[in-house]
């Protein structure tokens, strides 16, 4: 065999410069890069040293043969070209990997096949014997790649992957590839920092990842030096005593390394459930006495070093993939920003995101970005130097736009204030609200002027509405309805939560400005209105269309009780779009109970039953509510215990159109409020308003006594009543009067009617 081979490094897209110029450090010679690869030729020596020491690489692979293909028989017989008695015993055992396709190969799994049957029928002996298949711990594994017809053969030298280090056994959701750890460290600056004996802190560390990487480049010790099983261990070229050479010269700069002093090396953690796996990780990798990692949340984070040294604060936060949680991590990235400036002035930062955007909101500019990726996602490692000049006090805005933020904020203006409701221990509004008390001395948010102007806006709604709330006794109410078209959502206080329904931009609206305003309004909120961040519940609703319906948005279960004209009604912030109380009815409920006495109430559509629950406390004589939906009977059913209602409310689970066409008897008193449409696989055909209300109204008028009322709603935008309903029953629209002042500003958001029988 030669003494010198071709080599290719294998590892994660967007390394291949960083791991071109490590491995021309270890030896590599003639290096070039190629897509998630690099290639160069060197010695037995550098491929041993390339395994042992490359930080970055996933693989290293030793090219046996090049060669063309033209189909799968050409395939076979290049490589059963290859003397393979050079390279394995005929009773050991063998993996194949195949990768790319082309030349009639369009199958890995077929190429893979005959590579082995190429190797097998070579080392094939007059016994019987021949190489076993062992895809997890084989002698030897073989990689053939093909390339625009041409087939690359080679032996992995690595056996596993280079990033399984071998410390890591237990980790967290979202884990970091130890190589890709590395090389973000690499980028950061940290092996120039430790020679300067700085010191490292990460503040979300999950199972300590970054930590062990930066201990390892510290101190001097090989990634794979503990590794036992290689690629190379059984492969019939391995050069035993070279090895065990450069393996003994990493063994003692391990040594000397670990002799050195300690770095100040610290990680912190919000989940406590992460705490013991990253110490588990830490000692396996015998670095206990270097790191350690403590409980800690992020709004807390101070680094201090025991000679108060500066150094690198790194961390990975977490991404979000859908925008609701996206908007809850702003809130974290503004921590950091915060925590950044407050606590780690005269450090560097190196923050590792998927979320570009929100690394923007951490208030504190970068002065280098890298592009990385991991896995599939692209991501960013923004690199700070945390001075005063990086801090970001505003984003940049046009004359144009400055002067018009400017008019807005003067025409809303009105200081930021607290919250001008309080309440008491069972969720209703006091009459006289105390002052509240003090808040902790903490660095606000830094808002936009966009940011500043939504605040604004804010805070007057507030002031306008708040005598009316305080008078009315209101616990939940709409704050803010896309009042200003750049801020295209709704903003509704339930007690001290706030829930936030962005509306989806139309295509011609950048959806990258979108973002940015979203992210603007969500950084306002908590200093506007004076609620905790924990508190603030971000949703997206898009425009429906088709047979699409919205969904389940989560499952954490957590029910919030509110009050409103005196019942208690149970509202889900974060399960699903709406939240169990459309807030636009309140004035047909209030209708429903001030008319229900002695009554029979018919609800259909049901929902959660909260008009239900208001009949039974107006002293209907019984109420009956109907819905398909046994998720909504559910939530009615613990609205109505809630409130001490049971023996007299039935609740029937069915599709509305066909209960109706049975012999249901006569009710006092009806209210319909169905959905735009429905395609519920429990029921036959789909709903829809417009189609069916004629049909529906005429089923449902059937049911009502002589002398009662039906009030029908719906939040169709587009929907005409047709006009031969007038000729049947007597109609008058009521829409004006069933609006409440926080719905003044969307007087479209609902329409309803008032129906009796004639005659």
């Amino acid at each position: 065999m030669s003494d010198r081979y071709e080599l290719f490094l294998t590892c994660p897209k967007g390394l291949e410069g960083l791991l071109l110029e490590e491995a021309g450090n270890l030896g590599l010679e003639e290096a070039r890069e190629h897509t998630s690869a690099i290639r160069g030729v060197a010695g037995m020596e550098t491929a041993y040293r390339l395994c042992l020491w490359s930080r970055l690489a996933n693989r290293v692979l030793l090219v046996l043969k090049r060669f063309p293909i033209q189909d799968a028989q050409s395939l076979y017989e290049g490589v059963l070209e290859v003397d393979w008695f050079e390279h394995l015993e005929p009773n050991g055992s063998l993996a194949v990997e195949f990768s790319g396709n082309g030349s009639g190969i369009d199958n890995t799994h077929f190429g893979a096949l005959k590579v082995k049957d190429a190797i097998v029928d070579k080392l094939r002996q007059k016994d019987g014997t021949r190489p076993s298949i062992d895809k997890l711990n084989p002698d030897m594994r073989v990689h053939l790649r093909l390339d625009r017809g041409e087939a690359i053969l080679s032996l992995d030298l690595s056996g596993h992957s280079l990033h399984q280090r071998g410390y890591r056994l237990q980790q967290g959701a979202a884990p970091l590839k130890e190589n890709l750890a590395a090389a973000v460290l690499l980028r950061a600056g940290w092996p120039r920092i430790a020679a300067e004996g700085g010191a490292l802190a990460d503040p979300m560390c999950g199972v300590g990842t970054f930590l062990v990487e930066a201990a390892m480049i510290a101190a001097d010790i090989a990634p794979n030096l503990n590794r036992e099983q290689w690629g190379f261990s059984h492969w019939l070229g391995h050069v035993p005593a070279l090895w065990k050479k450069l393996h003994a010269e990493a063994e003692q700069r391990a040594i000397e390394g670990m002799a050195k002093p300690p770095l100040w090396i610290r990680g912190y953690e919000a989940d406590p459930r992460l705490i013991q796996p990253a110490r588990n990780n830490i000692e396996r990798a015998g670095l206990s006495h270097w790191i350690k990692v403590y409980q800690g949340e992020v709004a807390t984070f101070e680094p201090r070093p025991d000679q108060n040294q500066k150094g690198l604060v790194i961390c990975n936060p977490p991404y979000g993939e859908r925008l609701g949680e996206e908007a809850s991590l702003l809130y974290l990235y503004q921590n950091l920003g915060e925590r950044l400036r407050q606590a780690c002035m005269g450090w560097e930062a190196a923050v590792f995101t998927g979320a570009p955007d929100l690394g923007k909101r951490m208030g504190i500019r970068s002065h280098k970005q890298y592009a990385f990726w991991n896995g599939a996602l692209p991501c960013k490692l923004l690199l700070i130097k945390v001075q005063p000049e990086q801090f970001v006090t505003g984003e940049r805005r046009t004359p144009e736009q400055r002067e018009r933020e400017r008019e807005q904020a003067e025409a809303d203006k009105s200081p930021l204030e607290p919250l001008e409701r309080q309440y008491n221990k069972n969720g209703n509004p006091l009459k006289s609200a105390p002052a509240p008390a003090p808040a902790p001395a903490v660095e606000l948010a830094r808002l936009s002027e966009g940011g500043q102007m939504f605040a604004n806006r804010l805070q007057k709604n507030l002031k306008q509405l708040g005598k009316w709330v305080r008078r009315e006794g209101i616990d939940c109410y709409r704050l803010y309805d896309a009042d200003m078209p750049e801020y295209s959502m709704a903003v509704d206080l339930y007690g001290d939560w706030v829930h936030v329904q962005e509306y989806a931009a139309p295509k011609s609206i950048d959806p990258e400005k979108a973002k940015a305003r979203m992210f603007d309004a969500i950084a306002a909120l908590p200093q506007a209105l004076n609620v905790d961040k924990s508190k603030v519940v971000v949703k997206r609703r898009e425009r429906q269309s088709g047979t699409k319906q919205y969904q389940r948005q989560a499952t954490q279960g957590q029910f919030l009780d509110v009050s409103e004209g005196g019942v208690k009604l149970l509202v889900n912030l974060t399960d699903y779009l709406d939240t169990g109380l459309f807030l636009d009815h309140r004035p047909l409920r209030l209708r429903i109970q001030k008319e229900a006495a002695g009554k029979r109430f018919l609800n259909l559509y049901c929902y959660t039953a909260t008009a239900t629950v208001h009949a039974a406390k107006g002293g209907a004589l019984s109420t009956t509510s109907v819905d398909l939906s046994k998720t909504y009977l559910d939530w009615a059913r613990r609205n109505l215990s809630l409130n001490g209602f049971s023996d007299k409310n039935k609740l029937e689970q069915a599709d509305v159109m066909s209960w109706l066409e049975e012999d249901r008897g006569e009710y006092d008193l009806i209210f319909i409020d169905p959905p735009t449409f429905s395609n519920s696989k429990r029921m036959e055909g789909v709903f829809d308003i417009q189609r069916d209300h004629v049909q529906l109204l005429d089923l449902a008028m059937a049911r009502l006594a002589p002398g009662g009322v039906l009030y029908f709603s719906n939040n169709f935008r587009k929907f005409q009543l047709d006009e031969g309903l007038a000729a049947r029953y007597g109609l008058e629209d009521i829409s004006a009067t069933t609006l409440d002042p926080d719905f003044a500003r969307n007087p479209k958001i609902h329409r309803a009617w008032r129906l009796t029988t004639q005659g």
